[in-house]
């Protein structure tokens, strides 16, 4: 018997449970009947997240336009990622206080206008400065879209969920690749870029303005669920995601996460993540530009592999969902990663330029998936919402920061073969998995201890979050594998 059901009294007081957590039946609320809701949750909470575009207006001459030199353009890609790592934490307390329902939509809001000031600058000087308030603008846009989701689904749930949202941003990607295609077309006076910046910045102001006034504070306070279903969506965060649901933000208590060591263990997984997916997030369209094509072929052929990046992302996600195991996945994604680079810098990509695509297929495919089930993994493992919203604070920018990395290894003496680019990039991919398998390694032996030293054989998905606000320490914890 799990604990969830020997301690019925962890639920909300006027809900009971009389199965066991797979198969309960909550007050007169059948199973069936979570099922539905959690299809409700998916169609109106997470819709209202799914937008993000990435640019691909060096393949159409910024650099020139504002006449950048030697490697003035990846000093514009990294001084955005220090106000990114500086200002997170604190924006994403912030949005802990007000709700992520507001924050979201305003962090949106600002990303959207800076953008659109991006299509007037004249100069290096004028895009550093807007590349610096953007880097503010986004800092905690992601941390507090995972922790939104927390406050929506239980944890078995998560990855799925968070995959979906994620592998929308990868189709914005991809689809901005063809949008980058149909404003290259434009013959005027102005440059294709300027068209592009204009276009992305008004699409993500306007429906931050809907996101604002459509977004609910919560799943128990979501306005298309009913009585019982609120108290349902109540009910299943706090016996499988929180301990304490909404909990007011407590500074002191959140930071007290930096004393569980495998917090920094999580966030040096985060930074061996982050090189790769800014790697290829950032550079893709220049790795695929080496095979040959013009420039509007070149945006092209980056759709393919970003849609493939995002249908591998889902698939292990909801892989990982089903098994309930979480590091085996990050490891596996890592893998592909390195496998993807390495093919790539060691072949004569000229003379096998099918096997050179392929080897685009599998960065993406590979980096992705990583960083959503991580993220779904320590928020897997933190019951406290104060100590979760700080913790995704300050890995999901590392991991971003680290995009400062390939910003810099990416050189233009180098190209067209980008060998230390590439080398690099697959380097953090093993370092990554090793540490992941490490990790979940001890998280096995640990949970077989604590087997041991209560002479009961437990899952993580056994002991109710209610029980566990203060993590490992607590008697009953078990690792979310």
């Amino acid at each position: 018997m799990s604990l969830i059901e020997s301690d019925p009294k962890a639920l909300d007081p006027e809900l009971t449970v009389t199965k066991s957590s797979d198969s309960r039946r909550i007050g007169s609320i059948e199973p069936e009947q979570e099922v539905e809701t959690t299809l409700v949750i998916d169609h109106h909470a997470e819709r209202a997240l799914c937008w993000k575009f990435d640019c691909n207006a060096k393949t159409d001459g910024l650099e020139k336009d504002l006449h950048f030199k030697s490697n003035q353009y990846n000093v514009i890609l990294s001084v955005f990622y220090v106000p990114y790592v500086v200002f997170a934490p604190p924006v994403a307390m912030l949005g802990k206080k007000i709700g992520p329902h507001r924050m979201l939509p305003i962090l949106m809001f600002t990303f959207g206008a800076l953008t659109l000031l991006g299509a007037s600058v004249k100069n290096f000087g004028g895009m550093m400065t807007i590349r610096w308030f953007l880097g503010m603008s986004e800092s905690a846009f992601f941390p507090l879209v995972i922790y939104y989701l927390t406050m929506f689904y239980r944890r078995g749930e998560l990855a799925r969920r968070l995959a979906i949202f994620y592998a929308a941003s990868n189709i914005a990607n991809a689809f901005s690749g063809l949008l980058a295609f149909g404003t290259f077309q434009i013959h005027s006076s102005i440059p294709g870029w300027r068209y592009l910046f204009i276009i992305e910045g008004a699409a993500s102001l306007l429906f931050s303005i809907f996101a604002f006034f459509y977004l609910p504070r919560s799943a128990s306070a979501s306005r298309f669920l009913g009585p019982t279903e609120q108290s349902l969506a109540y009910t299943r965060i706090h016996t499988d995601s929180s301990s304490v649901v909404n909990e007011p933000f407590n500074l002191r208590s959140a930071l007290t996460i930096f004393r569980i060591p495998a917090t920094y263990a999580w966030i040096a997984i985060e930074m061996c993540v982050g090189v790769p997916l800014q790697g290829v997030s950032l550079f893709l369209p220049q790795i695929v530009a080496r095979l040959g094509y013009s420039t509007v072929k070149t945006n092209l052929y980056t759709v393919a592999p970003n849609i493939s990046g995002a249908v591998a992302l889902l698939l292990l996600a909801f892989a990982s969902d089903a098994t309930k195991l979480r590091f085996p996945f990050i490891a596996l994604g890592f893998v592909l990663t390195f496998v993807g680079f390495i093919v790539y810098a060691t072949i004569d990509v000229e003379k096998q330029l099918r096997v050179a695509y392929f080897a685009t297929f599998m960065m993406t495919w590979g980096t992705s998936a990583p960083s959503v089930i991580l993220s779904t993994w320590y928020n897997n493992n933190v019951a406290h919402e104060g100590r979760r919203v700080t913790l995704t604070s300050v890995g999901v920018p590392m991991a971003n920061l680290m995009g400062v990395v390939p910003s810099n290894v990416f050189q233009n003496r180098d190209a067209p073969k980008y060998i230390p680019a590439l080398a690099t990039t697959a380097a953090f991919g093993v370092v990554g998995s090793g540490l992941t398998v490490l990790l979940g390694g001890y998280m096995v032996w640990d949970n077989k201890r604590r087997d041991r030293k209560q002479g009961i054989k437990l899952k993580a998905r056994d002991v109710p979050t209610s029980k566990l606000r203060e993590g490992p320490r607590e008697e009953d914890f078990r690792w979310f594998l």
